[in-house]
């Protein structure tokens, strides 16, 4: 969950250089030659974040400000249809793996997560005829639950465009603990490289 501009700051702050559940997906990213451009490109974002100690500056569309804008009216219809109510989460860092962490949408209960989106309604539309969650969202939630130890997410595809029968999808996706060992194998091997890359960075500045 994005803060509003009192909490912004603290929240930048706390995720600074640090891979994030948000871009598990492209630390993971593969193709039939070997890892993916998005890795390279990731990687680079948070060297220059540990360089410079500011945040990269990140792209934001008119469909992915959306999604910032409905956010809240997103948790709000989790609340009703879901009968709970959703607590703020702040950034929490993995327990084990230094310079990794996540920010979850929201906290339910003593062991769920809440996770959000308001895509575009093409996307929208295709989740609720196909019933299926995105792996790089499954990605995302199970790096969600390695950070807070929770063990389940709400996964909610939400669009305020459509009729209000159909604005709201969700699915439950529990902890896999098979899958989240297999992401930290990633994340670990992904900050060993960031870590050598960054050192003789370094030394080149001298």
């Amino acid at each position: 969950m994005i803060p509003d501009e009192t909490d912004r700051d603290t929240w930048m702050a706390a995720r600074l250089g640090k891979v994030t559940a948000s871009r598990i997906a492209d630390l993971t990213a593969k193709t039939k030659s070997g890892w993916g451009a998005s890795r390279a490109n990731y990687m680079a974002q948070l060297i220059i974040e540990r360089l410079t100690g500011e945040q990269a500056n990140g792209y934001t569309n008119q469909a992915m400000q959306h999604g910032i804008d409905t956010e809240p009216q997103a948790i709000s219809a989790y609340e009703f249809f879901m009968d709970v109510q959703v607590e703020p989460s702040p950034f929490v860092d993995h327990p084990d793996i230094a310079m990794s962490g996540a920010s979850p949408d929201g906290l339910v209960g003593g062991k769920g997560l809440v996770e959000v989106k308001s895509p575009n309604s093409a996307t929208h539309i295709e989740t609720l005829l196909g019933q299926k969650v995105p792996e790089k969202y499954i990605k995302q939630v199970q790096w969600q639950m390695a950070c807070t130890g929770r063990k389940w997410t709400d996964w909610v595809s939400f669009d305020d465009r459509l009729p209000p029968d159909l604005q709201f999808y969700r699915q439950r996706i529990d902890r896999d603990d098979k899958l989240i060992e297999e992401l930290e194998g990633y994340v670990i091997e992904f900050l060993e490289e960031l870590e050598g890359k960054l050192q003789k960075l370094e030394e080149l500045g001298r």
